[in-house]
């Protein structure tokens, strides 16, 4: 194990590549959903009533910490908060490979899982921002994850059962927000499945992972509580019932969910440019969904669950991810709507699953290699390879997108440095704050005037020479 230690630099490169990548990429100026939170918070960031509200959970606290100090120390940085999730993401992958290590996966496994977790099909979310807690999210289910393993698979650490207890409240408490529904629900049916393993088979309670349930359940239950008393605002969505819809076009959702599956390997970005009708996307779904089958027909083949559970929790996970996906978002109308690189780090979770089965799959066949055995260490490159390069693809497309991706932000800040002289529409357009509301362009306006009262973001910069 200590001999692979250097395995851990390759989640540090790629948290420098996501560095730089932000670096070539954007110029620190707030828009979209920025102008909603500066509105809502940076009147007075430190007002407790604007974080003592019913729907706390759904506007994830530790975000209320994260404005604090970006606004005390940094002046309201975009840029700060998009560190803030690229080190989330160097989080999860530390974790991965603090798991790689301890299974004995090999470097080119490794790296190609490190390639699957700092691709940038995540660009939107890493562009964005307002993500940065979400990155820490899914550090911190990959890191409850890590210790269940251990736990499961009987190698723990010591206090590893008791982070069982206390991880869950705390991510769903302060960070989760609504990625808290999958990481609940499959937790739910691991320990469930584990519970009803020793009573029929033991014919005794499991009072330990009966504890690891309620202090999943109790968390989500006071989060399930807070989003009752949220209301959100989608521009866009048809009112039109599951039903109707499904009994109108049924072969939509087919397409919905096959072009969702197919962003995995290739995102919106470059298929968008590359691809021409529908062919090509259901033929990468399909292959996506072929990949998912075989994990879990691998799963149970090798019994690998019974050795190690935390494959299987990813798999589960990303498939989970995707079917939400579809059922919270097909009303947008759209069969594109689930390949959106926002969704690219719920996906990805899924991949990594994969491939931690198929590496897990290939130590196993590699000590007996019979026809059936080299079959499917076959089938599980020609799967990696796959996604590996999707994944080229890719960070190929969003590099070369990446310098026009910056020139249009500081086109951006010129505008928000003379946006009392701009109209609505031209403030809405620009700044990409397109709600139901006819008067999201005034929106705009009232959130550079606080930015520019406080003298934070673009206008900490004013004096600065935007360059042409």
């Amino acid at each position: 194990m200590k001999q692979r230690g250097w395995y851990y630099l390759l989640p540090a490169a790629g948290t420098l590549f996501g560095i730089w990548y932000i670096h070539i990429a954007f110029y620190d100026v707030v828009y979209s959903d920025y102008i909603r939170l500066v509105n809502s918070y940076l009147a007075d960031v430190w007002d407790p009533s604007r974080f003592l509200v019913p729907d706390v959970l759904t506007r994830v606290p530790l975000t209320y910490l994260g404005r604090i100090v970006n606004t005390t120390f940094f002046h309201y940085s975009v840029t700060f908060d998009q560190i803030l999730g690229v080190l989330g993401l160097g989080l999860s992958g530390v974790c991965v490979v603090s798991y790689g290590i301890r299974r004995g996966i090999g470097f080119g496994w490794m790296a190609a899982l490190m390639a699957v977790i700092f691709s940038l099909n995540k660009w939107e979310m890493l562009t964005n921002g307002t993500g940065w807690v979400h990155f820490f999210a899914f550090a911190g289910f990959y890191y409850h994850y890590l210790v269940l393993d251990r736990v499961w698979s009987g190698e723990e650490k010591p206090g590893d059962r008791r982070k069982l207890l206390w991880l869950p409240g705390a991510l769903i408490l302060t960070a989760a927000g609504q990625y808290c529904a999958v990481y609940a629900a499959v937790l739910f049916l691991v320990y469930l499945c584990r519970i009803a393993a020793a009573w029929f088979g033991k014919r005794r309670w499991d009072r330990e992972y009966t504890g690891y349930f309620l202090a999943v359940a109790i968390p989500f239950g006071c989060y399930l509580l807070s989003n009752s008393f949220a209301v959100e605002d989608h521009a866009g969505m048809q009112d039109i019932s599951l039903l109707a819809q499904l009994a109108e076009t049924p072969m939509y959702f087919v397409r919905f969910l096959l072009r969702s599956l197919s962003s995995v390997v290739v995102g919106i970005s470059f298929s968008g440019k590359h691809f021409s009708g529908n062919l090509p996307y259901m033929v990468l779904g399909v292959l996506t969904a072929a990949a998912y089958l075989t994990a879990l027909w691998l799963q149970y083949r090798y019994r690998i669950w019974e050795r190690t559970i935390l494959p299987l929790i990813l798999v589960l996970s990303g498939g989970a991810n995707h079917l939400l996906i579809l059922l919270a978002r097909w009303s947008f109308l759209r069969e594109d709507y689930g390949m959106s690189s926002r969704y690219a780090l719920q996906f990805s979770v899924g991949v990594v699953g994969i491939l931690l089965t198929y590496a897990a799959v290939w130590k196993k066949t590699d000590t007996a290699p019979e026809p059936a055995g080299k079959m499917r260490r076959c089938v599980t490159v020609l799967f990696a390879a796959m996604f590996l390069a999707g994944t080229i693809l890719d960070t190929r497309q969003e590099l070369e997108t990446a310098p026009y991706r910056k020139l249009l932000c500081m086109e951006r800040a010129r505008i928000a440095l003379d946006f009392e002289n701009r109209s609505d529409d031209e403030l809405r357009e620009n700044f990409e704050y397109r709600t139901s509301q006819p008067e999201s362009g005034q929106a705009v306006r009232e959130a550079l005037t606080i930015l520019k009262e406080h003298g934070w973001n673009v206008f900490y910069r004013e004096e600065e020479n935007i360059a042409e």
